[in-house]
């Protein structure tokens, strides 16, 4: 079957090489085509010049041992509305629609049809599409690595969730900058059940802001078998407006602490009374005194940020784009 591709291939970044080992996957012959210097430049900023376009291109395709051309085109109709030969096209989320446009045009013609095969977006390391424009603007590498720190809002002034969240990500991505942000939710100070998750997702959409995510972590009460646990969310927006979320371990309260919690009294309080112990969320918390430190609240809501982070460490396992 012959394929074809089209592109600018201003930088042959991941997500390029992604559309075409698709097209040779598909394809026993694969016709490339990129744009010429002058239609490139009616539609970017910034152009790379053809001749190295092309380089890049012929360097890469050199292993692929299929047959292949590359064709400098001047519109995006290109060949396809003359080639009945180019039985499919491979495309991307943003030609995905106008590759659609040129199948019914075939059709319209009298030619055959064109199967288009359309693959998702390939991401950078916060989430959002690889682009030439942002790898010229040296914001990220071709393979999607960003070249800044990555920029985290905390929908809370907490230091144990902003250390937290720090600690996660620099494991993660490296350099990072944690920014505190205080927010206010619509779920009670002593959130139970559902209200939990809403307001960690809360506190996460507060926070986004211009940064990369939006973090926001909850910590509440759910009932199980008649049993009151302690449960830490974490929710994580990006700019895409995609949630990841999830919690660390679940602990059981104490029978008489679960007897007051159901009376309506605040854990705070509870721990305050019963042990002389504060419940305030910045220190050891509940956790600690109940373990004699070998669990420290901090730790907890590590747990509650890796969770919520797994989507984002294998991306290419769960985003469906």
């Amino acid at each position: 079957m012959k394929v074809g591709v089209g592109g600018t291939f201003n930088v042959l970044h991941r997500g390029h090489r992604a559309l075409l080992d698709k097209a040779f996957e598909v394809g026993d012959e694969v016709v490339i085509g990129i744009t010429s210097d002058d239609f490139t430049s009616k539609n970017k900023a910034r152009q790379v010049p053809l001749q190295e376009r092309v380089q890049a291109l012929g360097s890469y395709l050199s292993q692929k041992g299929k047959t292949y051309s590359i064709n400098v085109i001047e519109s995006s109709q290109a060949r396809l509305l003359s080639d009945d030969s180019i039985e499919a096209l491979v495309a991307s989320p943003e030609t995905y629609i106008e590759a659609e446009r040129l199948a019914k045009l075939r059709l319209e013609k009298g030619m055959k049809p064109l199967q288009i095969i359309r693959i998702g977006y390939i991401l950078a390391d916060d989430c959002t599409p690889i682009s030439a424009s942002r790898v010229l603007a040296g914001e990220i590498d071709e393979s999607g690595k960003m070249l800044r720190p990555m920029r985290m809002g905390v929908g809370s002034d907490n230091p144990v969730k902003l250390d937290a969240v720090r600690n996660v990500m620099v494991r993660i991505y490296g350099e990072v900058e944690v920014s505190p942000t205080r927010v206010r939710t619509s779920v009670p100070a002593e959130p139970w059940g559902d209200e939990v998750e809403k307001g960690a997702m809360e506190r996460a959409r507060s926070s986004l802001g211009q940064f990369d995510f939006g973090v926001g972590i909850e910590a509440g009460i759910f009932e199980h078998n008649g049993s009151l646990y302690d449960v830490q969310f974490c929710a994580i927006l990006d700019r895409m407006n995609r949630f990841t979320i999830g919690h660390g371990l679940g602990f059981r309260y104490p029978p008489n602490v679960e007897d007051r919690l159901r009376e309506g009294k605040s854990v705070g309080r509870i721990f305050r009374e019963l042990y002389g112990q504060e419940k305030s969320g910045r220190g050891e918390g509940a956790i600690g005194f109940l373990t004699h430190g070998m669990l420290k609240r901090g730790e907890l809501t590590e747990q509650s940020v890796i969770a919520a982070m797994v989507p984002r460490i294998r991306k290419e396992l769960y985003f469906e784009l």
